[in-house]
C-alpha cells in the first residue's frame, strides 16, 4: 500500500472536518470514513481523486471482492466513498459524481458468529486473576458479556460511567446515544474488585486519567490490544471458533433470547435504533435449537 499524496490528503481532511462540523458524526464513523477513503486513494493510480471515474470505482470494488473482502465490508467502503464524492461534488463542482449508478454488493443475511454458554464460561475463566492484568481482563470480559457492549463502548468507559451502588453503567453508543445497562452480580463483583485492586497499580503516576480500563503503561486501552487479549484467551481455552470483535456481544443477545427475553428488551440493552437489527438474533436462536435437536433427539 502506497502513501497518500498531499493533494488527496487535503481533500480527505477537508471532508472529515466538514462531516464533523456539519453532521456531528461520531469519532468511530469518521475514522471508518478516513480508513476507507485512504484505502481507495492508495489503490488509485490517477493524479487526483477529483479525476476518478465510475469505471475506476467499479474496478476498485471488483478488486476488493477478488482479494477476498466480504460484500459487507465492500458495501461499507462504497458508502464511505459515496459520502466523500457527494462532498466533493458540492465543494469542487464535479461534473460527474463517480459513485452515481454504482450498485452496492448484494448482502446475504449472514448469522452472527457466537459462542455457547459453556464456551463463554471457559473464556471468561481463563485470565489469571491473581495478576494485575489478568484481573483487569477478567473484569473486561465479564462486563462486555454481561452488558452486550461493543468493544469501542467497553474501552471508552469512564470510571464516572460506573454506578457500583446501583449496579448499572452509562454507555455512550453510536451517534453519541446514551443508554443505561445493568451489570449483573458477577460483572459487578469483578469490576469492583478490579477498581479496588488492579486499577490503582495500573494508574502509575497518571492519577488524572479517567478511563475505567487501563493498559500496562497506565494509558487508555485500544480495541486492538483488547481483541488480541481475547484471541489469546480463546486459544488457551481451546476455543477453535474464528472470533470477531462482536462475538461476546452476539453471545449476550443470543443467550438472552434463548432464556426468554423479548426482542424489545434486547434492542434497548444493545442500543439498536431499529428493532429489525435485533431480529437477526431470533434466527440465531432458531438455528442453534435446530442444531441441538438434530444432535440430541433420537429421531433428529
Amino acid at each position: 500500500m502506497g502513501t497518500v499524496d498531499i493533494n488527496s490528503e487535503n481533500l480527505i481532511d477537508s471532508f472529515i472536518d466538514d462531516s464533523w462540523l456539519e453532521k456531528g458524526l461520531s469519532k468511530n464513523t469518521l475514522s471508518a470514513y478516513r480508513h476507507d477513503i485512504i484505502s481507495f486513494s492508495n489503490w488509485y493510480k490517477g493524479s487526483s481523486l477529483l479525476d476518478v471515474s465510475r469505471g475506476d470505482l467499479l474496478d476498485y470494488l471488483a478488486t476488493r471482492l477478488k482479494e477476498g473482502y466480504s460484500g459487507r465490508s465492500t458495501a461499507r467502503s462504497l458508502s464511505s466513498l459515496r459520502a466523500f464524492y457527494s462532498h466533493l461534488t458540492i465543494k469542487h463542482n464535479l461534473v460527474q459524481n463517480p459513485t452515481s449508478k454504482v450498485d452496492s454488493p448484494k448482502l446475504g443475511q449472514s448469522l452472527p458468529k457466537t459462542l455457547s454458554e459453556d464456551e463463554v464460561e471457559k473464556l471468561i475463566n481463563t485470565p489469571d486473576v491473581e495478576e494485575v492484568i489478568g484481573l483487569r481482563d477478567r473484569a473486561m470480559l465479564e462486563l462486555i458479556y454481561a452488558c452486550g457492549l461493543r468493544v469501542s463502548e467497553l474501552i471508552n468507559l469512564d470510571i464516572l460511567n460506573i454506578n457500583i451502588r446501583q449496579g448499572i453503567i452509562r454507555v455512550i453508543g453510536k451517534g453519541e446515544k446514551e443508554r443505561l445497562v445493568p451489570m449483573g452480580e458477577e460483572a459487578l463483583y469483578w469490576v469492583e474488585k478490579y477498581i479496588n485492586e488492579s486499577r490503582p497499580s495500573l494508574l502509575k503516576e497518571n492519577n488524572k486519567i479517567s478511563e475505567l480500563f487501563l493498559s500496562k503503561r497506565g494509558k487508555s486501552m485500544t480495541r486492538q490490544t483488547f481483541w488480541y487479549r481475547i484471541k489469546d484467551y480463546a486459544l488457551k481455552a481451546s476455543i477453535k471458533k474464528d472470533l470477531s470483535p462482536h462475538t461476546l456481544r452476539h453471545a449476550f443477545a443470543t443467550h438472552l433470547i434463548n432464556h426468554g427475553a423479548d426482542l424489545r428488551t434486547v434492542q434497548l440493552l444493545l442500543g439498536h435504533s431499529s428493532l429489525s437489527t435485533t431480529q437477526i438474533y431470533t434466527e440465531v436462536a432458531r438455528h442453534r435449537m435446530k442444531e441441538l435437536h438434530n444432535e440430541h433427539h433420537p429421531r433428529g
